[in-house]
């Protein structure tokens, strides 16, 4: 799911001109494949529906399962692993009100770990690409 079009571009505040984008990926508890198609249709809408308040802008998102893809363009003031955590807490509350199938055998959403990597060593469009393509694994 593309969110945004490919092209890198610089943001801006008042006091900084920014380019910071992240590959996260973050899994189940017990990586255990919870998330049906309807779920992973509602998390998006969760994590999509965050982005002006939590200040970060996504590029790219692909929900399996048993984990979460997500391609972020972040402002570096507020902080990826922060932003993370608050966006995994907010679902994984959100989303065990919502579907209590989810609650009965875990007993938490997620795990505590997550991948972060920034995106620079490889284009932006590979990133994208590999995230894209993770559907068809």
């Amino acid at each position: 799911m593309n969110i945004n079009n490919n092209e890198k571009k610089y943001k801006s505040t008042e006091t900084l001109v920014y380019s910071c984008q992240y590959h996260v990926i973050w899994t189940t508890k017990y990586r255990r494949k919870v998330l049906t198609d309807v779920m992973q249709s509602r998390l998006k809408e969760l994590i999509i529906s965050k982005q002006q308040e939590y200040k970060y802008d996504i590029i790219d998102i692909e929900i399996m399962s048993d984990h979460v893809h997500l391609l972020l363009d972040i402002n570096p003031y507020f902080g990826i692993y922060k932003t993370i955590g608050k966006i995994k807490g907010f679902t994984s509350n959100r989303m065990r009100k919502e579907f209590k199938e989810l609650t009965t055998r875990l007993p938490t959403l997620w795990t505590r770990s997550k991948f972060i990597s920034t995106v620079g060593a490889v284009s932006l469009e590979v990133v994208k690409k590999y995230i894209e393509n993770q559907k068809n694994v």
